[in-house]
């Protein structure tokens, strides 16, 4: 393989294995602050027992966030330094926001989230769990601002040799290592047109990593009747957030798909398997699609997408066949990766559902009802669904704009570094591949380890409602 190819898999390797545990950090943290808040509002032991339990489970998933994130900043000038030069104004204002706004923010309080329980009073320790959480949130929004502008870019200017280019310029090859995009309008840049839509989805999607991981240790220790009470309540946090996430979802992922549409018609042309540019395009649940006659086998709802986009059926959607070769991403991948992440959605949906029926009928820590074994039994594996829906919504962005690498400026083929050889590359691939494996093993060592010792015991649980207290003798 040359270097391209190789430099895309590793940047796409370390990305996808870093974000395992950022959305899982946000989801957390808001999680943290329901269970934190509730003690400080009724004082019932057990809601301080779970903020202190999942404040553990916080801090491993933090601590791995931020080692695998590192190498992603080093990445860009190793391996994408023409990219890093061309794009330096505009990343450099959005990712020193971050380290100012967020990183500094959430770090700084991590400290007393952490170790503060005993030391600081519980209202300066909810204000630090507050904190931690509004500056993981913070740090999404700073790297999907960065992120957006690459798929809309707005505020800004290309210059080549320090001049400004007149609009319509043709970027060429001679003007590599001369050209930069420069700032006009710093708020033009975060409020671009794909930044507040790709925000939106991000964090519900991260909200739905954090709630699906509490519901699945819940109904694990349910299914093994330990720590019954801690399990039940945590259970329904977990739900409340996750019914109102998977919700959200529909709406913060229709508007993302508009934008889409307005944007990119070629993301969307391949994100729906869409050939021939017409009115009342047909939506695609599931199919496949074949490059080689340029059609999508599989059942269609006619008119359905044109209706989705536009709110009218004789919306007319551009078709592959009317964008350059040379201009399409590759639309198997991005065809898949798109059906596969709605799929989840739905299924995280439909799972809510359920957990919020059984809750409503006084079911949820029944074991011995039918409906709520399997339910739990469901439960427990799908802490995976919201991370393989967030790998396959940024695969379906990070494919659907190729070739770009900014849109409609400089293409992912001339990013890369000129002084960079094959060799090198594949030797730090093989590197990260195998530290990783390592970090990935310890991480599910010491989660699997705080999971399986549980909460500690509770010391008033004379404060303990009486179902919960024959629950936990039972």
């Amino acid at each position: 393989m040359n270097v391209e190819m190789l430099s895309r898999i590793q940047f796409a390797f370390t990305a996808a294995f870093h974000y395992l545990y950022p959305p899982l950090s946000i989801g957390l943290g808001i999680v943290l602050v329901m269970m934190e808040g509730m003690w400080l509002r009724t004082r019932n032991p057990i809601y301080h027992n779970m903020a202190r339990f999942w404040t553990k489970i916080f801090g491993l998933i933090f601590g791995l966030g931020v080692a695998t994130g590192i190498v992603l900043e080093f990445e860009f000038g190793t391996n994408w330094a023409t990219y890093s030069r061309f794009v330096g104004d505009i990343f450099g204002s959005a990712l020193a926001a971050e380290g100012i706004f967020a990183f500094f923010l959430e770090s700084g309080f991590l400290a007393i989230l952490l170790f503060g329980w005993d030391k600081v009073g519980p209202k300066l320790h909810f204000f630090a769990t507050c904190m931690v959480a509004l500056g993981a949130h913070f740090s999404a929004v700073w790297i999907i601002v960065a992120n957006s502008w690459q798929q809309t870019p707005a505020g800004s200017h290309l210059e080549i040799g320090g001049h400004p280019v007149p609009l319509g310029h043709a970027f060429e090859a001679a003007d590599l290592g001369r050209a930069r995009m420069v700032i006009d309008d710093f708020w033009g840049v975060v409020f671009n047109p794909s930044s507040m839509d790709r925000l939106s989805h991000t964090l519900v999607a991260a909200w739905l990593a954090g709630a699906f991981l509490v519901i699945s240790v819940a109904a694990f220790y349910l299914i093994r009747r330990r720590h019954v009470a801690f399990a039940a309540t945590s259970l329904k946090f977990g739900l409340v957030l996750a019914l109102a996430a998977s919700l959200l979802s529909l709406v913060t992922g229709h508007s993302s798909a508009g934008g889409v549409a307005k944007n990119q018609p070629s993301k969307l042309a391949a994100m729906e398997g869409i050939w021939q540019t017409e009115g009342q395009a047909p939506l695609h649940p599931f199919g496949w699609v074949d490059m080689l006659h340029g059609h999508t086998a599989g059942p269609k709802i006619p008119a359905g997408l044109s209706l989705l986009v536009a709110g009218r059926s004789d919306h007319v959607i551009t078709g592959l066949n009317d964008i350059p070769p040379d201009l399409r991403p590759p639309v198997q991948a991005t065809f898949q990766c798109f059906h596969l992440m709605v799929a989840i959605g739905f299924s995280l949906i439909a799972l809510s559902l359920w957990g919020a029926w059984l809750w409503w009928r006084g079911k949820l820590d029944d074991t011995g009802y039918c409906l709520t074994r399997w339910f739990l039994l469901l439960a427990v594996p799908s802490v995976l669904l919201p991370q393989i829906a967030n790998q396959a919504g940024w695969f379906t962005a990070e494919i659907g704009r190729q070739p770009w690498i900014v849109w409609g400026y400089l293409r992912t083929s001339d990013g890369l570094s000129v002084v960079v050889k094959a060799h090198q590359v594949l030797t730090s691939l093989i590197g990260f591949g195998l530290i990783y494996l390592l970090l990935f093993v310890l991480f599910l060592f010491l989660l699997n380890r705080k999971i399986q010792h549980g909460p500690e015991p509770l010391e008033e649980s004379h404060d303990l409602p009486d179902n919960w207290l024959k629950q936990q003798r039972a």
